[in-house]
Order: C-alpha cells, then structure tokens, then sequence
C-alpha cells in the first residue's frame, strides 16, 4: 500500500466499508471519504446495543454443519475475521456485514433466563447444543456481560452438553467450571487457528489473540480434563493453506484429540469485502488467491449446495481435503467430536433418571 492508502486503511478492523445491506431498500451512504454528513459517526469505537431477545436456541437446519442446536448471545463480532460467513446475518438486523459487523454488537442480555426457561420445557430431549453456531462467544464484550459464562453455569445445573468453539483466550477465565462440565462429559471445545504467521493473522483477524495463545488455551483446558479440538477455518489458498500441517501438529502435541476444517468460501456480501481486503493488503498475489479460491469452487468463490460449500471441489480444494485427512490419521485428530453424555440431564425438582 502506499503511504496515502496506509492513512486510509482502518488498522484494527478487517472490513474497510460497509457494503448496502441487500434487506434495506433506503440506505445512507457515504460517497465520499471527506464528506461531512449529520448522521455519520463521530468516531470507529465499537458499540454495545443491548437487546431483550425472544429466544437463545436455534435449531440448526443446515444438515453440514455437524451440529443440531446452537446458542449466540452475542450477534456481531468485533474480532473482524474478513472472511467470517457470519457477517451475511448482520444485516437481518438492520446493519451492514462490514464495519458494522465489527462496530455494532448486539448482546443479548436476558440470554441466560431464556435458556433456563428452554431446557425448563418438558418437550426438550437432551443433545449438545453448539456456543456459538454462529459469532465468538468469547468475544471482548464477554468480558464486560459475562454471558457466556452464565450459559454454562446454567448448562452444568442442568447437566446439558455442550459444544463450543473459539479463538479468544478469554475462555481460560471459565476454566474452572469447564473443568467442572468435563468431569461429567457435558463440554468439548473446538479452537480455531487460522495460521502461526502473524503479520497475516493480524491481517485477517486484526482483534483475535495469537496463535501461540491459542495453542496455550488448547494444552491448560486440555491438562484440566476438556476434550480439546482444533478447527482450521478458513483454509485459503495461496494464504494459509499450506499451514494445515504444522497446525495440526502443534495442536496434537498441545493435547487436541479432534479437528475440522472449511474450505474459504465468499458468499453475500462477504465478497466484496473479502476482495477489498484482499487487493489492498495483498496486491502482489491477489489475481492468483482470487483465481485459486475460485478454482476451488468450480470457477465460483461461493457455493450453497449442502455438502459441498464448506468443503469446495475441483483439485485446490480436493488437494486440501486429501491433507486433512492425511494429517488427521498421523497426528491422532479423528477423535468424535460430540463424545458428550446426554443421560445426565436433569431439570431441578426433578427425581433422577433411571436407565
């Protein structure tokens, strides 16, 4: 970049605008960088919109996901990954998948009352329920309105497994009471590592922690009794894919039994954005990322077929399938993921269950 684009570029934010949100037929846009309007921001800080939600378990109609239940009491994420598929559900809320992803969270205060109130049901038939399906549970507004913490403390009353994945450090702040889940099989955790060199990772997720952290949260959780993965997501292409190994490694050696992996896929709006982000940070080998992630979707960079958008096809995205499980098989990852005990459940008030 040059020295005037450097002045430009929003440091600490993945996303560089906000692209229209496609639900919203009148929208305010900023033509240009030094117009003054009455109703732009003062200033980039993140805000916290704090909502009484309707309800805190989705269940998950996507049959690739791996997951049947899944809880986010955050919407939103200010860890600004650029490639995050969640930023397409920012804007069912009104906002835009860029800036306001990161800018704008949405935290869902009353979350731990609506999941009492849900596993209270007499319909519920206990399985994991994922945190988050969706954004980092662990994000930096987890520090401030500890709800995840809540979810789980709820979850161990309960005695309802739980499937969770990061890529935050914050989680070692709950490490007791994981400990706690995984004495009784109710906790597995999937963290997330993207790549070991920096300068890319503070790129691509310019508020996460470092990947050695990361590797720290995989062996202190794993010494503590947690069932440990590792989830390589994004693989991309001509940026980190030909990380995959040394990840999986690191991550064994840490004490990860499991693993998973996507295959980069830019749908919505995270297109445009993504390529933004690319080109400007990346100018010397963009064409050549670019044209790789579309070869790894048949000439597209987005695919919506079940079973094959996270995954891709053609000989890029086959050439990184064939790595995973390689490594998978050496290195000891291809435990089950979901190895949690449901028979435990039990709401308060209620006799024990006899089986």
């Amino acid at each position: 970049m040059t020295n005037e684009e450097e002045e430009k570029y929003l440091k600490g934010r993945g996303a560089q605008f906000n692209p229209k949100n496609r639900f919203l037929k009148n929208q305010r846009v900023r033509e240009h960088i030094e117009a003054i309007d009455d109703w732009t921001e003062p200033n980039e800080a993140t805000v916290y919109l704090e909502d009484h939600a309707k309800s805190i378990v989705n269940k998950v109609e996507s049959p690739d996901v791996g997951m049947m239940y899944s809880m986010n009491p955050y919407q939103g994420c200010e860890h600004g990954c650029i490639y995050c598929y969640a930023r397409n559900a920012h804007e069912y809320w009104g906002y835009s998948a860029g800036l306001d992803f990161e800018r704008k969270i949405i935290v869902k205060k009353n979350a731990p009352e609506l999941l009492r109130k849900f596993l209270m049901h007499k319909n519920w038939e206990p399985v994991p329920i994922s945190l988050s399906g969706n954004t980092d549970c662990y994000q930096p507004a987890e520090k401030k309105y500890q709800l995840t913490k809540q979810l789980l403390e709820v979850c161990n009353e309960f005695n309802q497994p739980v499937g969770m994945i990061t890529k935050n450090a914050g989680i070692l702040r709950d490490k007791g009471l994981l400990q706690e889940m995984a004495r009784k099989k109710l906790v597995s955790v999937l963290v997330s590592i993207t790549s070991f060199n920096e300068d890319l990772r503070r790129a691509m997720e310019p508020r996460t922690t470092t990947a050695k952290q990361r590797l720290r949260v995989i062996k202190e959780l794993s010494d503590a009794g947690v069932r440990m993965g590792v989830m390589l997501g994004p693989m991309i292409p001509g940026l980190n894919e030909h990380e995959m190994q040394r990840i999986m490694e690191a991550a064994s050696t840490n004490g990860a039994v499991f693993s998973a992996y996507t295959f980069i896929r830019l749908n919505g709006a995270i297109k445009l954005i993504f390529h933004d982000w690319l080109y400007k940070n990346f100018p010397d080998r963009a064409d050549k990322v670019w044209h790789l992630i579309e070869n790894g979707h048949g000439g597209k960079v987005n695919d919506s077929r079940w079973g094959v958008r996270m995954r891709g096809e053609g000989p890029i995205s086959d050439l990184v399938r064939q790595q995973f499980i390689k490594y998978n098989k050496i290195y000891g990852l291809n435990a089950e993921r979901w190895e949690l005990d449901s028979s435990k459940f039990l709401r308060p008030g209620e006799q024990g269950r006899l089986f």
